[in-house]
């Protein structure tokens, strides 16, 4: 049983205690990250109460309209992280660069940052003035430099190499789903204590499913293999349990937190429009899949695993095919023909 005083600090802690070499730097960090989550929270509820919605007038990186609650956003997770003096690097899906930082220099001792932080600051964005769920997703590594700022090699490294991940959901509540490589923990905001508590710990994604989640108003842009593997999930076959059931919302972090809790397979493929897929690898893909493998799913660009794929710049774009692990074999084994 869930004890509901349980906090997401005292579970990161509790956690930090099974290795004897840890310094507490990577549990203070994501207690930041928590902070920095809240306070975006409290923005998003009350939203339509104050002049944050709606665009800037400028585009980021990508070239998407901005919107206000995707700069309050990013502000607050960067100065948080600045502040925490844990990380040699920040890179986030609304900056051009990663933003490189000096290491601290605290009771004459110079204070080592261990970690870079890559996060999307307001996945889902364009749902916001419809009260559709949004959410902030992060990722942590281990710095690859020796000392300093971090560099491009710290910000470019495999999936794999992510030490934490995870994600927050504003919905009709707001949720921080995360993993340190030790099983998938779920907690939920208390807005009366303002704090993060333990709701289900080790979640498990089913091995299979009977949800879809893609965006089948492009499907005139994809490929033969992606086309036949959608039409035979909708075809009556009762011993495979089909059809599948569609459940599309349109913000990433609301359909994977979905799939995760139910089972399902949420598709980003390519197509003619978008070559090379259109998530981003380091900001969304490798985050959340490194989350599904926690959980006992899988996570793909139709043919490789997403987590083994090497990044060659921090805006890269991937397809993805993420969830239960039989629903993405089968999606692999159709998307072989092309």
């Amino acid at each position: 049983m869930v004890s509901k005083f349980n906090t997401f600090y005292r579970h990161i802690i509790e956690q930090e205690r099974k290795f004897p070499e840890a310094t507490g730097q990577l549990s203070d960090l994501l207690a930041d990250i928590a902070l920095a989550c809240k306070v975006i929270s409290l923005e998003v509820n009350r939203a339509g109460l104050i002049d944050i919605l709606g665009f800037t007038g400028e585009e980021n990186v990508q070239g998407e309209q901005v919107k206000k609650l995707d700069v309050f956003a990013n502000d607050i997770l960067t100065n948080v992280m600045k502040q925490g003096g844990h990380i040699c690097a920040v890179c986030s899906e609304e900056e051009e660069s990663f933003i490189s930082l000096e290491e601290k220099f605290t009771d004459n001792k110079f204070l080592s940052n261990k970690y870079i932080c890559h996060f999307d600051p307001l996945d889902g964005s364009s749902n916001i003035d419809v009260n559709v769920s949004i959410g902030t997703i992060f990722s942590i590594y281990n710095r690859v430099s020796k000392s300093g700022p971090g560099d491009i090699d710290d910000c470019l490294q495999k999936g794999y190499e992510q030490v934490a991940a995870g994600y927050v959901i504003y919905g009709s509540s707001t949720v921080l789903t995360y993993t340190a490589g030790e099983g998938v923990h779920l907690f939920t905001l208390d807005p009366s204590v303002g704090e993060f508590l333990l709701s289900t710990e080790n979640i498990s994604i089913p091995k299979k499913s009977r949800i879809y989640s893609v965006n089948e108003g492009n499907y005139s842009k994809w490929s033969s293999g992606m086309k036949k593997y959608v039409d035979h999930l909708k075809q009556v076959d009762k011993e495979s349990g089909r059809p599948y059931s569609s459940r599309y919302v349109g913000s990433l972090v609301a359909d994977f937190h979905r799939n995760l809790i139910y089972g399902g397979i949420f598709i980003y493929p390519a197509d003619k429009k978008n070559k090379n897929g259109k998530l981003r690898l380091m900001y969304e893909a490798n985050p959340l899949s490194y989350i599904v493998e926690q959980a006992g799913g899988r996570s793909s660009d139709g043919k490789n695993r997403i987590m083994d794929i090497k990044p060659e710049s921090l805006h890269q774009r991937t397809p993805l095919f993420i969830g239960s692990e039989e629903d993405v074999l089968m999606a692999e084994k159709f998307l072989k023909e092309d």
